[in-house]
């Protein structure tokens, strides 16, 4: 995934669609690329500005825990909203310097954060393109993996003088190289619940709710441990102990468990089961609710035919 030059179409990673900056060449791991980036090249740090950077859920995380300050603080402080892939999936980008356009973190010495930048600083000049837009499900409402179509491609932007250096790298010990592999990992179904938005077109919409709550999760991981554990929530699924223990302690289980929940409550995965009293008390409650219905249109419906009947009876009198 790439970082985005401005004046170009905007997609999940920064990565635009057919800019002109891509070289046309679909690669594998086993390709091979020649860059190398340091501060010795004269371009560094110009790559930095008059970018699009959209943070993932573990880049947001990993920030925080580096700057040392709660999620809501850093979103106010470096980041402004943006939506996903086109969707109607909020989500935030980095807030760019206003006196420079640049990058809140680089400094003309680099990058001040850079063994926890996000995951589309580490992709470049590597782009990855996925054709498993997450829209497919088996019997079981489980996201189907195969069919997946995976290759990668450079982005040769005219500044980038990193290519005129002498250090080659096949694809895979690139991204090895650049931690890469990890971000993918962790990333990987959070960016399928983007997806799988994204198949749906613009015919379906996400409620208010719906939207709030993906939000949350994908951005504030302490307020979202709060959600589980200081509501209803543990009440109403079906949560083994290990996994209770896990999430209470450990950010990352947290997070990935977060996006079991937003694939159940979003899009009907069936990854995570309601406690079947839970489901009762849900059946009985709409049955209630129709019962309810029924006699209210009774109701109006009797309160109709004595009105009509009342005057029926008027316009008797008035005739006699």
């Amino acid at each position: 995934m790439t970082k985005e030059v401005e004046s170009t179409t905007k997609t999940i990673f920064g990565k635009e669609k057919n800019p002109s900056s891509i070289v046309p060449v679909k690669l594998t791991l086993d390709s091979k690329l020649k860059f190398r980036c340091h501060p010795g090249v004269r371009c560094f740090t110009a790559c930095c500005g008059g970018i699009k950077i959209v943070l993932t859920p573990y880049d947001i995380l990993q920030l925080t825990k580096r700057l040392d300050i709660p999620a809501y603080e850093f979103l106010h402080k470096y980041t402004q909203p943006t939506y996903l892939e086109k969707t109607d999936m909020p989500g935030v980008m980095l807030k760019l310097r206003e006196e420079d356009n640049k990058c809140p973190f680089v400094t003309p010495e680099g990058c001040t954060v850079y063994t926890d930048r996000p995951s589309a600083c580490r992709y470049y000049p590597v782009g990855m393109a996925d054709f498993h837009e997450g829209g497919s499900r088996d019997a079981d409402g489980n996201e189907q993996t195969s069919g997946e179509e995976k290759f990668f491609f450079i982005v040769r932007e005219d500044h980038c003088k990193g290519f005129e250096e002498d250090k080659e790298w096949t694809i895979r010990e690139w991204r090895a190289d650049q931690g890469v592999d990890v971000r993918d990992e962790m990333n990987k179904e959070w960016l399928r619940l983007v997806m799988r938005r994204k198949s749906f077109g613009h015919q379906a919409t996400l409620s208010e709710q719906a939207k709030r709550m993906f939000f949350m999760a994908s951005t504030d991981i302490a307020t979202f441990r709060k959600f589980v554990f200081e509501s209803s929530f543990l009440d109403t699924y079906e949560i083994d102990e290990e996994t209770v223990a896990k999430i209470k302690e450990d950010d990352v289980e947290l997070m990935l468990f977060s996006f079991k929940y937003l694939a159940a409550t979003l899009f009907g995965a069936q990854v995570m089961k309601i406690k079947p009293e839970k489901v009762k008390a849900k059946i009985a409650e709409i049955k209630m609710r129709q019962d309810e219905s029924v006699l209210q249109s009774i109701k109006e419906y009797e309160e109709l035919k004595a009105e009509t009947e009342r005057k029926k009876a008027e316009t008797r009198v008035e005739n006699k």
